[in-house]
């Protein structure tokens, strides 16, 4: 049962996803159109922490965990070799970045309920460590050859608002709240502005926003729209950029 503050929790998930799709879309139109207008980049700081938010949620209620992951990781791969054949682009795409961190929230899944045994065993606790130890690692070493959007500390992002899931949907404990997932996720958010600094400190105005997440995915079904978005929107402005020159 997801537990919610009643007076204040009017933002859906769909309705904080579609926030974040219009901050991006501004941010991108900052980056591709108008390079010189900050504020717009400033705008679209919001946009990374409030999908990070929603890939911990959709890790955590999620049914099909794998499609999930492959889903991410295929689009993400398709959205990459686009970049690559325009002007090739270094940096591995958001996509790519959030199918890590789905990577990284699973693993800390498994450490938890590693933990969470009445009577864990030292082998069931290392066992339940390294894939959180693997995962990590690797994205640490795939950042020295090839640099990811938001780096690895963006990655790790919806594992602070993950660490609050419960190892069973019927625990409920006061640690574990919506309240509790948002301010950790705060916590993520001043860990990625101090790795990147400059605007990326704006991020934080993503806060009160979540705060207003009411637990609820809302009433339409908008998942595939979602994960079309990205690659739309860039190749839309994209090609307003060869048009203008």
């Amino acid at each position: 049962m997801r537990h919610v503050p009643p007076k204040i929790a009017v933002l859906s998930g769909n309705a904080l996803k579609l926030i974040a799709a219009l901050s991006m879309l501004i941010d991108h139109i900052g980056v591709i159109l108008f390079p010189g207008v900050i504020f717009l980049r400033v705008l679209g700081r919001i946009a990374f922490p409030i999908f990070a938010f929603m890939i911990a949620e959709g890790c955590r209620y999620t049914r099909h965990r794998v499609r999930y992951f492959c889903t991410l990781l295929g689009l993400g791969a398709a959205c990459q070799l686009g970049l690559w054949a325009y002007d090739g682009a270094a940096k591995l795409n958001v996509l790519l970045t959030f199918a890590l961190s789905v990577l990284l929230v699973y693993a800390l899944e498994a450490l938890k309920q590693a933990v969470a045994q009445e009577s864990p065993r030292v082998g069931a606790l290392i066992l339940g460590f390294l894939p959180l130890c693997l995962v990590l690692s690797g994205a640490i070493v795939l950042t020295l050859f090839v640099p990811i959007e938001y780096g690895v500390a963006g990655a790790m992002l919806p594992m602070f608002a993950a660490s609050t899931h419960p190892v069973k949907e019927d625990e409920n404990t006061r640690f574990r709240t919506p309240l509790t997932a948002v301010l950790l996720t705060g916590v993520g958010m001043l860990v990625l502005s101090a790795c990147m600094g400059g605007v990326q400190w704006f991020c934080l105005l993503a806060l009160p926003l979540l705060l207003l997440y009411s637990g609820k995915r809302g009433k339409w079904r908008m998942k595939y729209f979602f994960y079309i978005f990205y690659p739309v929107h860039i190749l839309i402005l994209q090609g307003l950029a060869l048009l203008l020159g």
